[in-house]
């Protein structure tokens, strides 16, 4: 926590301190009044001292015992309420022999002229000069935790973060797997750094660049390169930081920022999460008065009214550029969209090479073999990757990180935490090793299935009571009907092993049957695979780009009739999926009990033991070669 935001209970107990010290020697003690007959008995009695006589009143100190005599009651109980030290005060009256009688009493007293608006500015200013010194103490402290409470006067304040090259950090040299997106940048920084070669054509430099991709693709990583090699200051935000209770303050911060930009020309303004700030106007029921669509507007004023040949650049970056308003992203405000996609086979390697350079490695790592089982992993997500390894290497006391290391990282963050503790009984674990054991068989005997390369009935993870992983041979960006045909076989593996062996069912193949019943609607209504329904897709939603949430429903629009189809189409695919399925279990039923005893046996299987598995019973690699030759739909196993 920031220590700005920490409230903590010794500055109450600092303030309480303060009031005491300032109360026993600066606010006056308690004062009883006194008439002047009980003052000249108090003075016989000798329980006056230090008197001071100024403007016809007598004060001083009055001792506190021996007074019953002299005092009523009702004055002796406001002393004893008091406590400690009292003071008196008291009118005196025409008396010549009153210094004689002081001197008599050996009592000290003294005459002084007491200013009144002194008395009175100690004992009221000066506390409320404390209190509101701890209250704007803090509010100063705690002013960034309550959302500028503390800072009213600067609440139009842009909150932009400055960074100069070296505060960066990070340069191309940084930057690895997106060289496309990394060559477009690099102009940028060409345009900053050397502005006439381009305006002497009569160029002009872009205002804005727009950097697109799906989270942890590196697009605030390539905007700090691209401050970084150019050498300029960068003002990095995020769009939520326009946004305020306050009407009119989004706007005003807007304002603030360009004028910043203005003043350190050539600079680079990074906006991240502009989609907080960019989307599309008209969208709500309340119109265009609402407060984002004002701090909208202004930037779209400052974006058109800014000098590009000034040299600053706008980077910002989204991964929802489908909710972005289009006034915002027409030329001439966001004039370059940069799309940065998931690294590549190749850009994984590299990827892994930049985040293991201050990793001591055993020579037994081989990152092309890590890159090649991390299909549709972004560069964060190998980052976290290598620091998984790492972490576990170190906990064990190894030297170097190992090949071992990874794989048990990579399985921690696909399948979840390795739940060794959680204890089934054989019932259960029986049906978990078959269901797994029937995944991967059918993965084996399909030839576009990705290829195994682990079993495991050990629990991961939330729900996962056993996982089959398999690893893509090579980066696929289409999917043939056959292909589509396959993976519906190996979704469904699980539960036809089930009902193959124990004539029953479990609830472990919810999520399977959830998926197998997407790809098969998504084949009927996204991609025109249905002879009975023809090309027609039936599904407009729109669709987030790199985002994978819920869409929201919108009215059908196809008919009654349509939609019966489109079931009994989805219904068709996943029956005839399960036939195929059950003709290969049966026909390979003595290596699918082989797999689950293995599997009950040793938990895990990797891809060495399930090779010789499978080449232990000649049958299945027959099967195999004869059902490759025939068109999916009549596969036999």
């Amino acid at each position: 926590m920031d220590k700005k935001q920490t409230f903590s209970l010794w500055y109450v107990l600092a303030a309480l301190v303060g009031m005491i010290l300032l109360q026993e020697f600066v606010v006056p003690r308690h004062t009883q009044t006194l008439t002047y007959s009980e003052f000249k008995q108090a003075l016989a009695a000798g329980k006056l001292d230090d008197v001071v006589i100024a403007d016809g009143i007598a004060t001083g100190k009055l001792r506190g015992d021996g007074l019953e005599q002299i005092l009523p009651k009702d004055k002796l109980e406001a002393l004893a309420r008091a406590g400690g030290e009292h003071g008196f005060a008291t009118v005196l009256v025409n008396d010549p022999g009153l210094v004689a009688q002081l001197d008599a009493a050996k009592v000290r007293y003294g005459s002084v002229r007491e200013s009144k608006w002194l008395g009175a500015l100690v004992s009221w200013v000066a506390p409320a000069l404390v209190f509101f010194g701890i209250w704007w103490f803090l509010m100063k402290r705690m002013g960034s935790g309550m959302g500028g409470m503390g800072h009213m006067l600067e609440i139009g304040k842009s909150k932009a973060k400055v960074y100069m090259q070296t505060e960066t950090g990070v340069t191309f040299k940084d930057v690895a797997g997106i060289d496309e997106a990394r060559e477009e940048l690099m102009e940028v920084v060409e345009f900053l750094k050397n502005p006439d070669r381009y305006k002497r054509l009569g160029g002009k430099i872009p205002k804005g660049v727009l950097i697109v991709g799906a989270p942890g693709t590196g697009k605030t990583l390539l905007a700090k390169a691209v401050a970084g090699e150019a050498g300029v200051p960068f003002l990095s935000l995020s769009g939520s930081e326009f946004v305020e209770m306050f009407v009119g303050v989004g706007a005003a911060r807007v304002r603030d920022l360009f004028e910043q930009a203005a003043a350190k020309a050539p600079c680079i303004v990074f906006i991240d999460e502009i989609d907080a700030l960019g989307k599309a106007r008209g969208v709500g029921l309340t119109g265009g008065h609402e407060e984002h669509e004002q701090t909208l507007n202004q930037l779209l004023a400052e974006m058109d009214g800014f000098d590009t040949n000034r040299g600053v650049i706008i980077l910002a970056a989204t991964n929802r550029p489908e909710v972005l308003d289009p006034a915002l992203l027409r030329p001439g405000r966001f004039d370059r969209h940069i799309a940065v996609d998931r690294p590549d086979l190749n850009g994984r390697r590299q990827i892994l090479e930049v985040h293991v350079k201050n990793v001591k490695l055993a020579p037994t790592v081989d990152l092309a073999v890590l890159a090649a089982r991390t299909p549709g992993f972004a560069g964060a997500d190998l980052a976290n990757l290598v620091n998984e390894a790492t972490l576990r290497a170190a906990k064990r006391g190894k030297d170097a990180v190992e090949m071992q290391d990874f794989e048990e990282a990579l399985d921690r963050i696909v399948a979840g935490l390795e739940k060794k503790n959680r204890v089934m009984n054989p019932t259960e674990r029986k049906f978990v090793a078959y269901h797994e054991a029937g995944h991967a068989l059918v993965a084996e005997h399909r030839k576009n299935a990705d290829r195994v390369t682990k079993v495991s009935i050990i629990p991961r993870g939330i729900a996962a009571l056993g996982y089959t992983q398999q690893s893509p041979t090579e980066d696929r960006y289409l999917m043939r009907r056959s292909e589509l045909l396959d993976r519906l076989d190996v979704l469904l593996g699980g539960r036809v092993a089930e009902q193959l062996v124990f004539d029953d069912v479990s609830t472990g193949a919810e999520n399977d049957l959830q998926r197998a019943t997407d790809l098969a609607r998504h084949m009927v209504t996204h991609y025109g695979m249905s002879e009975a329904l023809g090309l027609a897709t039936y599904d407009a939603r729109p669709r987030p780009l790199y985002l994978n949430g819920p869409t929201l429903p919108e009215p059908r629009t196809f008919s009654e009739r349509t939609a019966e189809a489109i079931d009994g189409e989805v219904r068709r695919l996943l029956d005839e999926a399960r036939e195929r399925v059950a003709q290969t279990l049966r026909a390979n039923r003595a290596t699918l009990e082989a797999l689950a005893a293995l599997l009950l046996e040793k938990e895990v299987v990797d891809r060495t033991t399930l090779d010789g598995l499978m080449a232990s019973n000649a049958a299945p690699a027959q099967l195999r070669v004869a059902a490759m030759a025939l068109p999916p739909a009549d596969r036999e196993p």
